[in-house]
């Protein structure tokens, strides 16, 4: 074929061409502000948006078990196994009574007491976690810092505390 022999310009082809891709473009854009709202609005990389996600979900299952006085749904949600009563001795950091001795109601052994509500202030990506601090019982002092490992979706005690911004 030469140049003389082109297939003539079809500008109905060119324009559909240009509005599927536009339409591609504009769908993806809008899916990618879609899910930034989903996750919480995250200051960093969409890739770690589920991260977010997931991990606040988790911890707020956590604590909403915790709060009904849930003990055994709420282990399984810290060890990211709910069917633990089938093995416990699998789980030893903490064993299940010392997990209740802590986290239960009428506990003297956390810095809460009665657990009753709870509300996510703060939450950052570290490493391969995300910790999330909580207001526990609307106090207006220390917040409660659980990390999120996002390997494992476990829970456990954060080793960080996070700048809480004022409210």
């Amino acid at each position: 074929m030469t140049l003389m022999d082109a297939p003539k310009y079809d500008a109905a082809k060119a324009r559909r061409r240009t509005q599927i891709f536009s339409g591609i473009f504009g769908a993806l854009a809008v899916f990618i502000v879609f899910m930034w709202f989903f996750t919480g609005r995250p200051v960093d990389w969409p890739w770690t948006w589920w991260m977010y996600w997931a991990g606040e979900r988790d911890v707020n299952q956590f604590l909403q078990a915790v709060e009904s006085n849930d003990m055994a749904r709420a282990y399984g949600i810290w060890n990211n196994d709910f069917d633990w009563q089938r093995h416990p001795d699998k789980y030893v950091h903490p064993t299940y009574e010392r997990f209740k001795q802590f986290w239960g109601q009428n506990s003297s052994d956390n810095d809460y007491g009665t657990i009753l509500s709870h509300r996510v202030v703060a939450r950052k990506k570290a490493g391969e976690g995300l910790i999330v601090g909580m207001m526990i019982n609307g106090r207006k002092s220390a917040p409660l810092f659980l990390i999120y490992d996002g390997k494992s979706h476990t829970l456990d005690d954060s080793p960080f505390e996070l700048t809480i911004p004022e409210q």
